[in-house]
């Protein structure tokens, strides 16, 4: 899971974000800041305990809104989003993968392990250090550098 492109906007984005989200009793979840056809978008997404809702969205949106316009932090057109990161939603930081430890997980790799490029495991640990997951039933140690993603299982969240 390399860095995707628009990781530092990314970055700058998540440091404006967080405060709002703590104001407004939300986490931040991820921000992607990615091209699709001409387009440029901004997605921040965002959770709450519970679970998130319409109106809990449109007063981030309102709030952080105000923010962009005035910080202008990205000197290009672009489409604002913000929502939840959704059922399925993908596992990138170490906070994300220690909330699943115990977990289902769905990973899709670049190359095979045990002649599988698709698995749907319980997540059993998470190395920062060598940022790696052991999955149960997987005998081997699955770098995320070898991991096209790695997301929830969507029959298992919270």
């Amino acid at each position: 899971m390399a860095e995707k492109k628009g990781g530092k906007t990314a970055e700058r984005i998540k440091k404006l974000a967080l405060p709002v989200c703590e104001r407004l009793g939300l986490s931040l979840w991820d921000v992607r800041y990615e091209k699709e056809g001409a387009t440029q978008y901004l997605r921040v997404l965002i959770d709450k305990e519970g679970g998130l809702d319409l109106s809990s969205c449109e007063e981030f949106s309102r709030e952080f809104n105000k923010i962009l316009d005035k910080e202008d932090p990205i000197d290009q057109s672009y489409v604002f989003e913000a929502g939840s990161p959704g059922l399925n939603r993908e596992l990138k930081s170490e906070d994300h993968f220690n909330a699943f430890v115990g977990k289902e997980v769905s990973i899709k790799l670049y190359k095979a392990v045990n002649g599988e490029k698709e698995l749907k495991a319980v997540l059993l640990s998470y190395d920062k250090n060598r940022k790696a997951i052991k999955l149960d039933g997987v005998e081997t140690e699955i770098l995320l550098s070898d991991c096209a993603y790695v997301r929830a299982a969507d029959d298992d969240l919270f």
